[in-house]
C-alpha cells in the first residue's frame, strides 16, 4: 500500500503580488524552492491563512533571495499581495518508506519572505 504524505511546506510565507494577467502558477523565491525541495512545475497546494482559501496550482522559481511570493492567473483571485500562505506538497510513500520520511519543512520568520526560523 502506498500513502500520500506531506512532502515539504512553506509555512506563514507573504504573498508579494498577484497578477491575474500571466499564466497560472505560483512565483516562488528559488531559495526557498531549494530550502523545500519544490521543483519548476511541481504541483502545490496554497492554504490562505489571511482568507481561508485552498487551490492547488505549479510552482515556478522565482529569483532567488528576492522574497518572491507572486500568485498568477485565475488564483490570483485566491490570494492577494499581503496574504499569509502556506505552501506544501505531498509524495506518494511505501509502507516502508514511512519510518524515514522527514518532510522539509521552511518556516518564514519576516514580513518579506527572507528570514527563516529554525525548523520546529
Amino acid at each position: 500500500m502506498q500513502r500520500t504524505m506531506m512532502k515539504s511546506k512553506i509555512h506563514r510565507a507573504r504573498v508579494t503580488e498577484s497578477n491575474l494577467n500571466y499564466e497560472g502558477s505560483i512565483t516562488i523565491d528559488g531559495h526557498l524552492m531549494e530550502k523545500a525541495d519544490i521543483i519548476p512545475y511541481e504541483q502545490v497546494d496554497i492554504y490562505n491563512v489571511t482568507t481561508g482559501e485552498r487551490f492547488t496550482t505549479y510552482a515556478i522559481k522565482g529569483e532567488r533571495n528576492s522574497g518572491v511570493i507572486c500568485v498568477n492567473g485565475a488564483a490570483a483571485y485566491k490570494a492577494k499581495a499581503g496574504d499569509i500562505i502556506i505552501i506544501v506538497t505531498y509524495g506518494r510513500y511505501d509502507e516502508k518508506e514511512l519510518a524515514n520520511l522527514k518532510p522539509k519543512k521552511v518556516y518564514i520568520a519576516d514580513e518579506k519572505n527572507k528570514k527563516l526560523k529554525d525548523s520546529i
